[in-house]
């Protein structure tokens, strides 16, 4: 190794351990139920699950549970990606067939190909920017956001250098074809509440 590579490596492992030491704090403290907690660049943001919020993310998990066994869909479990500190408990996950966690009981972001996120008030800005960014680093396929504010959806595909190469806008009422995509798949959008 050079010393470039010895400094990423010992860089990467205090960050997966300085990680893991917040949420082990997170996990002492009283936390309101109803909250979803998460680490977005070394922040801590806590945020309410609003009924809006919650229909839009049973609405994605039951469509992608027509094509996908119920092990491979997830939400609001942690999963780290690349950059300072992030520990997300993303709205909506798919992972790729055959995943494991790793020995910290983790599932890694290499194995993750399909996200979706529905927007909160307080923690929207996270949503189209750090954690996009950090989606796109991973190489996600498919990034979707909700939007109940605006009635909206983005879709962001083709991942490279850190950023989507195709962003598309659908407005709710709309179907998102996912055909072309690792998901393959049509959402439909047509039940999602607005706030």
């Amino acid at each position: 190794m050079t010393v470039l590579e010895d400094r990423i490596a010992m860089a990467e492992s205090d960050n997966e351990s300085t990680l893991d030491e917040m949420f082990d704090r997170l996990e002492t403290m009283p936390v309101p139920e109803g909250y979803k907690v998460e680490i977005v660049e070394g922040t801590v943001y806590m945020s309410p699950q609003r009924d809006t919020h919650w229909e839009i993310i049973l609405d994605i998990v039951e469509q992608l549970r027509t094509k996908y066994p119920r092990k491979r869909v997830k939400s609001d479990v942690r999963i780290d990606y690349p950059g300072h500190l992030n520990g997300f408990a993303t709205d909506v996950t798919v992972v790729k067939e055959g995943a494991a966690k790793t020995e910290k009981g983790h599932w890694r972001h290499e194995d993750v190909e399909f996200v979706a996120e529905v927007i909160s008030k307080g923690t929207a800005a996270n949503d189209y920017g750090p954690k996009k960014t950090a989606y796109a680093t991973a190489e996600v396929p498919v990034y979707v956001i909700a939007d109940p504010y605006k009635g909206t959806c983005y879709v962001y595909t083709q991942p490279k250098a850190g950023d989507y190469i195709t962003r598309t806008r659908v407005d709710f009422g709309t179907d998102i074809d996912l055909t072309g995509t690792v998901v393959d798949l049509t959402l439909k959008t047509d039940e999602f509440p607005r706030d």
